[in-house]
């Protein structure tokens, strides 16, 4: 399975390229964010077309997730458990859900297509929220994994968090004054880890980026960041065979201003190819 993640900033505006993309790259599942667009205007024909499924979460222009893939989509959710809610201005815990996540089960391995929130400021109530997500999504991964300890699942998508230095090369971005870089953030990012996921493309890929902004020539400087992300769980981790970031796809007519992450996985089991590759341990 061929399993990548895009913040396409808007289907309907690339939707061929996102097309073109999928099929040039074999990519058997595609988890999308930044839609834009409710359910009913999403552009299916392409996808169906090319020979892909999709299921869409969107609630108005903003946000949005979806997940295209050329195997049957199964027990689709669109939210995880426990995830909070936001509306500005909104006091208490029953705040209105976004359309940040969806998750389905494809060829046996779970897959949550996820657009964390931005946090927008270190002093903005959206900052919390972000915070808050983070924990909730923490919580679910691990009692999903102490449930099911075998279970290959691939939490993919825009996290908004370049989890150390050496993920943001933007001169703008400072911690103690930006978001994606701040402590409680990082913090954040590791308790996903701890809770049994591990970043599946970091061992193969150690340098690059995922993101550049469009203003003051970010991306011919390449003064971008990583926050595009692949986590997998141990079962999923043990397939990974290869990974690419796709960079060429930053360039060209109206590009989002994030690239592809595409993992390889040999889902059949060391007992079906024992000489398959042992790249993580």
């Amino acid at each position: 399975m061929r399993l990548a993640t895009w913040n396409v900033n808007s289907i309907r505006a690339r939707v061929v390229r996102t097309v073109e993309f999928a099929v040039r790259e074999h990519i058997d599942v595609l988890a999308m964010q930044e839609i834009k667009c409710k359910p009913e205007q999403f552009p299916y024909a392409p996808f169906e077309d090319a020979g892909y499924h999709v299921v869409a979460h969107g609630l108005n222009q903003w946000n949005g997730v979806a997940i295209a893939s050329r195997e049957p989509i199964e027990d689709v959710e669109l939210a995880f458990p426990g995830m909070p809610g936001f509306q500005k201005g909104h006091v208490g815990a029953d705040a209105p859900q976004e359309a940040r996540a969806i998750g389905a089960t494809i060829g046996g391995v779970k897959v949550w297509s996820l657009y964390v929130p931005n946090g927008r400021s270190l002093d903005d109530p959206h900052y919390l929220y972000k915070l808050d997500w983070l924990a909730a999504l923490s919580a679910y991964t691990r009692d999903t994994l102490t449930a099911q300890p075998d279970l290959a699942l691939a939490l993919v998508g825009d996290f908004n968090i370049a989890p150390t230095d050496a993920d943001n090369g933007d001169p703008t971005v400072v911690e103690g004054a930006s978001t994606h870089v701040s402590p409680p953030e990082r913090e954040a990012f590791q308790a996903l880890e701890a809770a049994g996921l591990q970043d599946v493309v970091r061992p193969l890929i150690p340098t690059g980026f995922t993101y550049w902004d469009y203003k003051q020539l970010r991306f011919p400087r390449n003064e971008g960041m990583r926050i595009d992300f692949v986590l997998g769980s141990h079962a999923l981790a043990e397939a990974v065979t290869g990974a690419e970031i796709h960079r060429n796809e930053r360039k060209g007519e109206i590009p989002s201003d994030h690239v592809p992450v595409v993992v390889d996985l040999d889902l059949s089991g060391p007992d079906d190819d024992d000489d398959r590759p042992m790249i993580f341990g």
